[in-house]
Parts: C-alpha cells; sequence; structure tokens
C-alpha cells in the first residue's frame, strides 16, 4: 500500500506530514510527501526517512521576502503544481492527503487517478461553520451590513473561486475533467479530518461539515539537546523560551529586545529561538542564549514558559510538555489558540500581534504565576500524544473499504 501526503504551508504544516508518514511506515504502508522546496523541510523529511518531492514555490522566501506574497499569482501556480508535480508523484498510490494552504488541485488528481482522498486540517478556523465568520484577511472584509453567518461563508466561497476557479478549472479540462462551480466546498467534499487534539481543540457542531477527530500529529522526537544548551539549561533556573518559528514579525522589529528585556523584568532567564524572523542576542549577558531548530519537545520540558505566535503545532507541544505559554497570536487561527490557552488556564493570550516590554512582562505575570503552573502540568497529562497513530490506522481501514468507526 503506498500513499502520498500533501501540504504547501510553513513547518507546522509540514511536520504533522512527516509524523503520519512514520505512523503508516509503522503499519507497513509506503509513504512520500509532497512539500515546498524549503532546505529545512527536506532535512525534517529526510531525518525520519521520508521521500521528500519538492512542491510549489520556497514557503521562507514568500514570508521573509521584501514583500508579501500576491494572492492572485500565488494561487495559480500552486494550482499548476499539483498538476505538474503532485499529479505524477501520486501515480502508483492508493490514497492522497492533502492539508495545507487550500489544495485546491488535490482532490482533481485522485478522481484523475481514481485514489482514495482525504482532507485535513490542523484547526478548525477554515471550515465553514454557523458559529462564526470566515478569517478576516487583507482588503477582503464583510460588506457593510453583511452580518449574517451563512452569508459571510458564501461571500468566502466566492473569494476562493475567485482565486483558484479560472486555474482550476482550465486544468482539469485538460485532462479530461468537468468543471467546478465551488472550488471550496470540492475541496472539502462534505468530510474533513481535524488533526487537532480533543482538549486543545473541542469541535462539537462547529462546522456544516462532517468532522473526524484523530487527535494532532505529533512527530516523535528522540534527539539530545546540544551541549551548550544543555549547560546553559543546567546553570540556573528555568528559563523562558521566546520563538516565532515560521514567522517573520514584520510588524515587531525590535523584537528581540523587547522579549528579553521583557522576561530579564520577570527575574528570568531566556532562550531566543532565532525562526524565520531572525532573532538574535541583544548583549553579551550570560542570562540569554539564542538557538536555531532544536527538539522543542525536549526543550519545553525545561523551560519556565514558551512566548510563541500560536501555531497548532507549538501550542500543541508546549501544552503535552506542561510548559505555561504566552501566546502573541499573528494570523489565520493563531487568535483562536491564544484564547483556547487562556480559557484552559494554561497561560496568557496576549492582547495583540506587537509586544511591548510591558505587554509582554504583564502576560509573563499570568504564565509564570504558580496556579499556571499547576494547571499546565494537569492538563499536559490529558494531551493524546497517538493522533498520527490514529489517523494511519483510520486511512487504512478507509483504502481498504472498512468504514467502521475508530476509536478516537
Amino acid at each position: 500500500m503506498r500513499v502520498l501526503l500533501m501540504s504547501y504551508g510553513s513547518r507546522g504544516d509540514v511536520e504533522p506530514l512527516a509524523a503520519l508518514a512514520v505512523a503508516l511506515r509503522e503499519l507497513g504502508v509506503e509513504a512520500r510527501v509532497c512539500a515546498p522546496p524549503d532546505e529545512e523541510y527536506a532535512e525534517l523529511l529526510g531525518g525520519v526517512g521520508i521521500e521528500h518531492v519538492p512542491f510549489g514555490p520556497s514557503v521562507r522566501a514568500l514570508v521573509t521576502g521584501a514583500a508579501p506574497a500576491d494572492a492572485f499569482q500565488l494561487a495559480p501556480a500552486l494550482v499548476a503544481a499539483h498538476f505538474e508535480t503532485v499529479l505524477p508523484a501520486a501515480e502508483g498510490c492508493d490514497a492522497l492527503v492533502a492539508t495545507g494552504l487550500m489544495p485546491a488541485g488535490a482532490r482533481s488528481v485522485t478522481e484523475k487517478l481514481g485514489i482514495h482522498y482525504v482532507i485535513a486540517s490542523f484547526h478548525i478556523m477554515g471550515l465553514p461553520s454557523p458559529h462564526y465568520g470566515p478569517s478576516a484577511r487583507p482588503g477582503k472584509s464583510a460588506p457593510a451590513g453583511v452580518t449574517d453567518r451563512k452569508a459571510l461563508w458564501d461571500l468566502d466561497a466566492e473569494r476562493v473561486n475567485a482565486l483558484y476557479g479560472e486555474a482550476l478549472n482550465t486544468r482539469r479540462a485538460a485532462i479530461g475533467l468537468p468543471p467546478v462551480d465551488n472550488v471550496r466546498d470540492h475541496v472539502f467534499g462534505g468530510r474533513v479530518w481535524l488533526a487537532a487534539d480533543p482538549v486543545l481543540a473541542p469541535w462539537k457542531d462547529m462546522t456544516f461539515l462532517e468532522l473526524v477527530q484523530t487527535g494532532a500529529w505529533l512527530l516523535p522526537d528522540e534527539r539530545p539537546l546540544p551541549e551548550e544548551l544543555s549547560a546553559f539549561l543546567d546553570a540556573g533556573e528555568p528559563p523562558v523560551y521566546v520563538g516565532f518559528g515560521s514567522m517573520a514579525m514584520r510588524g515587531a522589529p525590535d523584537l528581540a529586545r523587547v522579549a528579553v528585556e521583557a522576561v530579564r523584568a520577570r527575574g528570568r532567564r531566556v532562550i531566543v529561538g532565532r525562526g524565520w524572523a531572525e532573532l538574535g542576542l541583544i548583549d553579551d549577558g550570560d542570562d540569554c542564549f539564542a538557538v536555531g531548530e532544536v527538539n522543542h519537545r525536549a526543550l519545553f520540558r525545561r523551560v519556565a514558559a514558551v512566548v510563541h505566535h500560536g501555531g497548532a503545532g507549538t501550542t500543541a507541544t508546549a501544552a503535552r510538555a506542561g510548559a505555561p505559554q504566552v501566546v502573541v497570536p499573528q494570523i489565520a487561527d493563531q487568535p483562536k489558540w491564544a484564547a483556547r490557552v487562556a480559557e484552559l488556564g494554561i497561560g496568557a493570550a496576549h492582547d495583540g500581534p506587537t509586544p511591548t516590554v510591558e505587554s509582554l512582562s504583564t502576560a509573563l505575570g499570568t504564565a509564570l504565576s504558580a496556579e499556571t503552573r499547576d494547571r499546565a502540568r494537569t492538563v499536559a497529562g490529558t494531551i493524546r500524544p497517538d493522533g498520527a497513530t490514529v489517523a494511519a490506522k483510520l486511512l487504512v481501514e478507509e483504502i481498504s473499504g472498512d468504514r467502521r468507526p475508530v476509536s478516537v
């Protein structure tokens, strides 16, 4: 049995596929991953022995480039990549699992090849819902007076059609497939896997779609921490980790100074994660340490708190490690993860995307309290580690034609 997994997005979109691929391999299923061509993705997948098929333009270049990506140029380019890269990569496979930025051409690939199709999401915020409207998008605020949620989701479908419709239908026609009237609903297909932890992402009645929650797809990571980092951790009280992953943090050019001063104001040492914002040390103080890519699971177990952007993966990893969190949300689903962290009492949601020394120090006051620490440790024991295994078993059952319920 062979499966193709695909995603276009940040590391938080690709690492879960690595986890699912590893879980599938343990069941005897061969898996390959279509993901952006960025070197760190190739290293991530290569590190666990999973074949990487480069797909689309570099995500890091788009995120950190001088100008923001033009959605009306990117969308048709990604549609083309589905037919030019994903389609041949899926030949000989039994199924395709699609995630990440609107995979507009994925279902067309499965239609052409006659293979099983799964669409998965790492959060619920992009799924049509009776409880909230579509995420706010630059230049696409709702027309004045439009507040009905169904009407807002209808407008969202129109936006997706405007971005992807023409390119998708042109490509479908070229391979003998009929046109699609509603690209978004075609991609979702009425049934979506939710690859998020049930405690962190309760979903009951939150979407019009049929939802199957597998739990978060967490990649096992047994890498030791670098010797210098371990020595820093051993040299004093647990520090605060500050890192923003794949966020460029354009609106906060002085972020490193703000973060270090806010942590110092709380009497704590600090570890700065460089990330795509390329954060670094602000002086030669021995209370600060900068890191690149490391084992977050191991690191977060040893810190006093984690300050981050609220990506689904980082939120789940910190929660499972029992580390109090301060979430400084930037885009998309991140404000909802921040709100959930605060609601659970395992950390604080920073008000807005651009922290100041004062605002971040205040949020850290909540995260570093004994009450929050105890609550974070309690919740850690409820976070399921087996989401990727659940998903892998479910996929094998569906490919085999066995659609009996799987205990999740």
